[in-house]
């Protein structure tokens, strides 16, 4: 595995702030947008009678979408730069809202999802490679955690306040809004970002020749050590936490409609509270890799505990094992910044993008299968909670 490569002047000031502002604001709406389906689910069943697999189906398809697009981008990253594969992949989603907003049936939904996942691809990847061009390696870790902070208050805006919002519109107003949202921040990142330190050395290799660039990254042992456990864990925490962490709260916990928001809320502060402290703590561990696998291998130890402490006793655990878990999942944040870092600067780019690939399978995956299993266990004359609790062991012996 190679180093990191040299280090580069920072940028300061006013250009430090607009990088950060921008790049990290088209995050907070992905990470939002990819959550909301928690919030909106029972508005969604009413409306259009959508079954468990299908919510679960609709939600998904986001990651499978998303998914798809990860060795694309990361070809593009390293070959245009994160501004342009950025601003561009903004308007994407932002049409994906427009889709979503009008849809009238299933097949429509699903449709605005998919555009949504491949509008949001790049997302906290051109993040992290925009601050590799402009930020030093010693700040990447904090930058990371600062980043999943700004994406975190993301997902706190598509619990209560989309709620709230609720009340004054309809969840197509709610996308609707976003879409107008999205298309700004689109052209902000296009004629507010900076064009230089763009790569142009790759501009000319031919695509076969980019692509091999994943082969040394997939040979590589520390890429797939951090992989593996990403994808059964953070993988695993994406697909709870962007749709059916919502539905366990009303139909295992009992909870209203508003009080499951409520909680959901609580949930992502917990998380944001994480963030802040990785972002403090993470630039003191070190960058060595055996630190870094050990951090991870107990993090998602502890991960696994929980979830299966949660589907075995759920009226024990209440919500208080879900705060620790959403607190304890913001440890596998830095390792996004620690596996771009690890490889040369031309191959940041698909570094990054391949391992979110591993993650975001994991979640598409876990998703549709808890749909899946969900109603297969119903039919089968299995309680609504009973049904849940399975699915979720399931998941925690599969970690």
């Amino acid at each position: 595995m190679s180093s990191p490569g040299n280090a580069v002047e920072s940028a300061s000031g006013t250009l430090a702030v607009r990088l950060f502002v921008v790049m990290s604001s088209g995050y907070l709406m992905s990470y939002g947008l990819r959550a909301i389906n928690a919030t909106i689910a029972p508005e969604l069943v009413q409306d259009l009678g959508l079954t468990n697999t299908e919510l679960g189906s609709l939600t998904s398809a986001y990651f499978l979408a998303f998914a798809l697009m990860q060795l694309p981008v990361g070809i593009w990253l390293d070959r245009f730069g994160p501004r342009r594969v950025d601003a561009v992949l903004m308007a994407v989603a932002g049409s994906g809202c427009l889709v979503f907003a009008t849809a009238q049936g299933f097949a429509q939904l699903w449709l605005g999802r998919a555009l949504l996942g491949v509008g949001f691809a790049a997302g906290l990847m051109a993040c992290f490679a925009m601050f590799r061009l402009w930020f030093p390696p010693h700040q990447q870790t904090r930058l990371a955690a600062w980043t999943m902070t700004v994406g975190t208050c993301g997902v706190l805006t598509a619990t209560l306040p989309v709620r709230a919002l609720l009340s004054v519109t309809d969840w197509r107003g709610v996308f609707l809004i976003c879409a107008g949202i999205l298309f700004v921040l689109s052209l902000l990142m296009w004629f507010a970002l900076p064009r230089a330190r763009e790569p142009r050395g790759q501009q000319g290799q031919s695509l076969l020749v980019l692509l091999r660039g994943y082969g040394g990254i997939l040979r590589d042992g520390f890429f797939w050590r951090m992989a593996l456990l990403g994808g059964l864990v953070q993988g695993g925490f994406i697909a709870i936490q962007t749709l059916w962490l919502g539905p366990w709260f009303i139909r295992v916990l009992g909870m209203t409609p508003q009080s499951s928001a409520s909680w959901l809320f609580a949930f992502n502060v917990a998380l944001l509270i994480g963030f802040v402290v990785v972002g403090v703590l993470a630039p003191r561990v070190g960058p060595r890799e055996a630190t870094t696998v050990r951090v991870a291998g107990i993090a998602a130890l502890v991960c696994t505990l929980l979830t299966g402490l949660t589907a075995a006793w759920p009226v024990f655990a209440g919500v208080w094992a879900w705060l620790a878990l959403a607190v304890c999942n913001t440890v596998f944040v830095p390792i996004h910044s620690r596996v771009g870092m690890s490889f040369p600067g031309h191959l940041a780019g698909r570094a990054l993008t391949a391992y979110n690939l591993v993650i975001f399978v994991a979640a598409f995956a876990v998703q549709s299968i808890l749909g899946i299993v969900a109603d297969w266990l119903l039919a089968g004359g299995w309680t609504e909670a009973d049904a849940f609790r399975a699915g979720l062991g399931a998941l925690a012996i599969t970690q």
